[in-house]
């Protein structure tokens, strides 16, 4: 679905940007090879390749079939011990990393994006074949905003230092930004990519080293970026990457007592257990990025024919694989019926099918697992007294496709309202008054982002200052920019990624106070 984020990435304004996404923009995008080549499924540490320790490998699924792409080598604790050793060692004092111009890391990290702007229409292929979203979302949304986030933070390579502070007394005082040192990235399967650039770009601009591990579902993008990273110029141990899977990689990674920080985006669940585990081994840095269960508010005044639209983007987008999703959709009850009407309508237009027709709006989920998760919160709508409005079940024969499905007359209290699905489902809710509709919207373990769609200037910044949430969109949703901030108020995470802010988590302020003769102003 390209409208919200795709529209917003390539630089257009939303009233014009789906009209010309499907004529100019989307005429102007290669065509993809459907089968695009496999080159690296190994560990990469210290600029090579390496099979596992164990020898031990996983296979990488296509979503769209159910088959096999490929092998991929399964790293595990000896694997991250081994990429720790690395990265510690391209970190010490001295190292060329350490002594590298902080100009020459944004240098680095532009010429990163350089190369993948080279490889993006296979980039894009590959990320559609191991993910399944559509090859045109891959390539005009998230390898658009992958190329802006890596800039964007070349940019800030030798802008984000300290400051000297007048301290009272004959001393030269001033504060150093220092690298936290080796920081554990684990990254989810939904944007992989992009959520690969939201971590390593931060981080190398301002003079950390990295072990990464991937999903298990979707490690190919990742590990071919690996690659460009060696041909990018970075010193060898800089950025090293384990696919693996969570119990063992990225448990190592999160009690590890040589790494210094963690960040993660996943799962509410998964986040409670690396925050366990860094608390048990160094109390290394955490920052987290987790669940959400966003409220999508339409007030009665708003302009349907655009909130209908943006609501259903807010849920679809990416086969509902968001964790910002506006999932809960609460609609004024002076417009429900209607809303409802026109949802149902849009729903059942959207298209199903393979991700490499242009054509397609939603593709497959990612896995089997994931499938049969969504499959079993519908059946729970609907025994727990929800209205199934369309859709409902698989929407295809082979591959991990789910209808596009509407509940109505949901209530706070069911699960598919509290439960975050991430998938195809979209909740509405029925509300009165706005004080009504703040309280049932903040009454979530969740905090990660909202909407509010409405004509009114009041409203709007009444609820963006009442709604407990790290982002509302104000008639709008899915927007993102490097610029921006983001991430997650109560059981959403802590920690901000992106923007200024998110520079602030891979640094550590430094006091050094000189004694001078005398000091003059």
């Amino acid at each position: 679905m390209l409208r919200a984020a795709a529209f917003a990435a390539a630089g257009l304004g939303p009233r014009l940007g789906s009209r010309l996404l499907s004529a100019a923009a989307i005429h102007a995008v290669p065509a993809p090879n459907q089968q695009p080549e496999v080159f690296y499924n190994k560990i990469f540490i210290n600029n090579e390749w390496h099979d596992a320790v164990s020898k031990k490998t996983f296979p990488t699924i296509n979503p769209s079939t159910g088959e096999v792409i490929c092998q991929v080598a399964e790293g595990d604790k000896e694997d991250v011990d081994r990429a720790v050793k690395a990265a510690r060692a391209a970190f010490q004092l001295g190292s060329p990393w350490r002594r590298m111009d902080a100009s020459e890391r944004g240098h680095l990290l532009n010429r990163l994006a350089d190369l993948i702007e080279r490889d993006r229409t296979y980039l894009a292929a590959l990320e559609t074949l191991d993910n399944g979203k559509p090859y045109l979302v891959s390539y005009l949304t998230d390898l658009a905003l992958v190329l802006k986030c890596i800039r964007y933070y070349a940019g800030w390579a030798d802008k984000y230092h300290g400051k000297t502070v007048p301290m009272d007394g004959d001393f030269f005082s001033y504060t150093r930004h220092e690298p936290v040192g080796v920081c554990g990235q684990i990254i989810p399967w939904n944007f992989p990519l992009l959520m690969q650039a939201w971590k390593l770009s931060p981080a190398l601009a301002t003079g950390n080293v990295i072990v990464m591990k991937v999903a298990e579902q979707t490690p190919l993008t990742a590990l071919y970026v690996a690659n460009l990273v060696k041909e990018a110029g970075f010193p060898p141990g800089v950025v090293n990457i384990v696919p693996g899977f969570g119990s063992t990689a990225g448990a190592a990674i999160a009690s590890h007592e040589d790494v210094d920080k963690v960040a993660f985006t996943g799962s509410t669940e998964v986040g409670h257990h690396i925050q366990v585990s860094a608390g048990r081994s160094n109390l290394k840095r955490v920052t987290l990025e987790l669940g959400g269960k966003s409220p999508n508010i339409i007030m009665s005044d708003a302009d349907m024919d655009w909130a209908v639209e943006q609501a259903h983007s807010a849920l679809f987008f990416n086969q509902g694989q968001c964790c910002c999703a506006g999932s809960r959709v609460f609609v004024q009850e002076d417009v429900y019926a209607e809303f409802v009407e026109r949802s149902v309508i849009r729903a059942k237009s959207r298209v199903v099918g393979n991700p490499f027709d242009n054509q397609t709006e939603q593709g497959p989920q990612v896995d089997e697992t994931q499938f049969k998760k969504i499959l079993g919160y519908i059946k729970s709508g609907k025994e727990e007294g929800a209205k199934l409005m369309c859709g409902g079940g698989a929407a295809a024969d082979r591959g991990y496709f789910v209808q596009p499905t509407v509940f109505g007359d949901v209530q706070d209290g069911m699960t598919i309202a509290k439960d975050e699905i991430f998938g195809p489902v979209m909740s509405i809710l029925k509300f009165k008054t706005i004080e009504e509709v703040i309280r049932r919207a903040n009454n979530s373990k969740y905090g990660l982002a909202a909407g509010v769609f409405t004509k009114d200037l009041d409203k709007a910044n009444y609820l963006s200052q009442a709604l407990q949430a790290g982002t509302v969109w104000i008639n709008c949703y899915n927007i993102f920019g490097p610029q921006m901030p983001f991430g997650g108020y109560k059981m959403s995470g802590h920690g901000r990624e992106m923007g200024e802010y998110g520079l602030q988590t891979y640094t550590e302020v430094k006091s050094v106070v000189v004694k001078v003769p005398q000091k003059n102003s």
